[in-house]
């Protein structure tokens, strides 16, 4: 299967969801989380595995198997992105951060937050407990540091959702995910466009298409962030 197909306010509530009335250029129309009652539906169809749940921070997760594996997988990714942005807000951004990169940075959390909220309703008792995350090599303060952290972060989502698709099993599944990637996708570039903005956007595609990372590999490369460990040798491989 090929890969996904490519894509490139002062005023904020830090832990809050999406807020309707602020402008963004990244505006976000929620076609994703309209699709919250066909992977509610996808979810109903698969393995009635359900994995070790500890709302104050378990230890240890197992992700499962098959596409509720695959499901759980992402939603932790989720809650990584989420963690670091909901961070950025709350430190008050980082010294200097211009107008037009607090409005970017602050739709991204808003995004992730949204996507983080999706998973766990849709997954529903199937879900993983909330991660603990490490963001103690990241300077809050520093643009470069914040800005470098984004871009690892965003570009990894990429790859991890191309990398994930081919996996799933349920085509419903695969439309959402498609639909998420997208938005992801559009993350990247804004985080290169306020990193280069002078720069072509191609530093991780090749021949036209995105990178595909398999989630070990995914896993492994997020590891110095999430002090949870994960168990994920149950995810499908092929």
């Amino acid at each position: 299967m090929s890969n996904f197909v490519n894509l490139k306010r002062r005023g904020f509530n830090p832990e809050g969801g999406h807020n309707s009335s602020r402008r963004s250029f990244l505006q976000y129309s929620g076609a994703a989380l309209a699709t919250s009652a066909i992977l509610l539906s996808g979810c109903e169809m698969l393995e009635d595995y359900i994995p070790p749940k500890n709302p104050n921070f378990p230890d240890k997760v197992n992700l499962g198997s098959g596409d509720i594996g695959i499901l759980n997988y992402a939603y932790a990714l989720e809650q990584l992105e989420a963690a670091f942005y909901t961070k950025v807000a709350l430190r008050g951004f980082y010294s200097g951060a211009s107008l037009e990169e607090i409005r970017v940075l602050d739709d991204l959390r808003q995004h992730e937050v949204a996507h983080r909220e999706f998973y766990e309703a849709a997954l529903g008792n199937k879900a993983i407990g909330k991660l603990e995350f490490d963001f103690s090599s990241v300077d809050f303060s520093s643009r470069e540091s914040v800005l470098q952290t984004a871009k690892t972060f965003e570009d990894l989502g990429v790859a991890a959702y191309n990398g994930a698709g081919p996996l799933l099993k349920s085509s419903d599944l695969l439309v959402v995910a498609g639909k998420i990637v997208s938005v992801e996708a559009r993350h990247a570039e804004a985080i290169f466009d306020l990193i280069a903005p002078n720069e072509a956007f191609v530093d991780f595609i090749n021949d036209g298409l995105e990178e595909a990372l398999p989630p070990s590999q995914v896993l492994q490369m997020a590891s110095p962030f999430i002090v949870t460990e994960i168990d994920a040798s149950n995810l499908p491989k092929s």
